[in-house]
């Protein structure tokens, strides 16, 4: 425990049997309960997960293949089964990645009130992001550009998956809903501004040792590109109703309408840019205008649910 909170931990694995032991073993002691969930794994990550040492009760369950995101929403579950309330659920991956030491960093933001969901920053660490290929380098940070638009509020480091929530967050989530594979972090900070929820970003540490992404990069990026664009004009629409974003939100509405009215004329007109470029500088205008007011929106559904 720490203090009043009861703390759980979420280990997805998948073919982690050269890193998922060590994870486990040095769990800090603080830690109440820590579910491990194997993922249709080929190698013999089941069973050393069942026979590592831990220093507080250890849970083993064995899913199919439901991916990365279902296998943490199996484990957030089975702590909201487990652990009396309120409790912390943080994640962190199997694959050796995230120092176990840093779990007291990433929940200090909800014992002290000032969040309910805490996001692993890399990039903020005085480390950054030694180690990291170049490649996932670059496509951190064109993904923290799409996060944050569609989250509303900005995101530096969105696929960084050491978090921490507290249970009266995941007592309100869709798990109907929500989505399986990668992307998992993604699609709930988008979620996580919906419902008002309180985010702040920690520095933690990148810790590369060999280890070997299972993502598809071209793939990834069109489906978690074409999740982000539907769970943004998702969030934008149920906040036009909503008695606490509904102005900024109607403002949004109305600059990115004219926005894509300013884009398609050009179209129809056949219009190159260089030969008309007040159009293109105020479809640009319009567009960012509807950015910040959106921004405006998210911090006002923010401040109406500081209870959370």
């Amino acid at each position: 425990m720490a203090g009043e909170w009861r703390i759980g931990v979420v280990i997805p694995a998948r073919n982690e049997e050269a890193f998922v032991g060590e994870v486990i073993s040095t769990i800090p002691e603080f830690v109440d309960l820590v579910v491990v969930i194997d993922d249709g794994s080929t190698d013999q990550t089941f069973n050393i997960a069942q026979d590592a040492s831990c220093s507080t009760e250890k849970k083993v369950v064995r899913t199919s293949g439901l991916g990365v995101g279902g296998a943490i929403d199996i484990g957030h579950q089975a702590l909201m089964e487990s652990l009396e309330k309120p409790f912390i659920s943080v994640v962190m991956a199997g694959d050796g990645q995230m120092n176990p030491e840093e779990i007291s960093t990433v929940i200090q933001p909800i014992l002290d009130g000032k969040a309910n969901h805490v996001k692993g920053n890399r990039t903020i660490h005085q480390n950054g992001l030694n180690g990291m290929p170049k490649d996932r380098k670059f496509a951190t940070k064109l993904l923290s550009v799409f996060t944050t638009i569609a989250a509303g509020q900005s995101i530096s480091d969105p696929q960084c998956g050491f978090t921490a929530t507290s249970s009266t967050i995941l007592q309100r989530w869709d798990w109907d809903s929500s989505w399986k594979a990668y992307g998992y972090p993604n699609y709930w900070l988008v979620n996580l501004a919906l419902i008002g929820a309180r985010i702040v970003e920690v520095p933690v540490q990148s810790i590369y040792a060999g280890q070997k992404s299972g993502i598809r990069r071209l793939s990834f990026f069109y489906r978690v590109g074409i999740m982000l664009a539907i769970q943004h004009h998702r969030r934008a629409w149920r906040f036009l109703f909503q008695k606490q974003t509904w102005v900024w939100s109607w403002c949004a509405f109305v600059m990115y309408v004219l926005g894509w009215s300013a884009l398609l004329s050009q179209i129809v007109e056949g219009a190159h840019w260089v030969e008309r470029p007040t159009g293109f500088f105020m479809l640009t205008v319009m567009w960012i205008s509807a950015w910040l007011m959106d921004r405006k929106a998210t911090k006002q559904r923010r401040k109406s649910d500081e209870t959370i």
